[in-house]
């Protein structure tokens, strides 16, 4: 067997800069993003839940910063990302079980999930 010494014109581990960005890519990196996002929620939702159940003076001041602009924000933030990720995850599943596989499928239903995800965002911000 003959060793194989790659190209120098090549990386040895591939890194973002090499691929050219395509939508089903960027739907798979947006998926990884929205479940980093709902994760650093949790301390945050522990947090609201202990002010919301300790003491009345505790849930005034959970009420209040969930009304204020950094609880809002924080609120369509982590929605947003919830309805993406949902959607993104059914559309892995489908590709998992052989469903989507071609080029044009995988594309088309990155870019439902992605309008479906736009569409949930807006309609999260008029609500809150």
């Amino acid at each position: 067997m003959r060793d194989h010494m790659p190209s120098s014109r090549r990386p040895l581990s591939p890194r973002l800069s090499v691929y050219r960005w395509r939508i089903p890519m960027m739907a798979s990196l947006a998926h990884r993003a929205s479940g980093l996002v709902l994760v650093l929620f949790v301390p945050l939702y522990l947090w609201l839940l202990h002010g919301m159940t300790g003491s009345p003076e505790g849930f005034s001041r959970v009420y209040d910063w969930l009304h204020s602009l950094p609880g809002k924000l924080s609120l369509w933030l982590v929605g947003t990302a919830l309805i993406y990720h949902a959607c993104n995850g059914v559309r892995f599943l489908c590709l998992d079980a052989g469903w989507l596989e071609s080029r044009q499928m995988m594309r088309a239903s990155a870019r439902v999930v992605l309008a479906l995800a736009v569409l949930a965002a807006c309609v999260l911000a008029v609500l809150l």
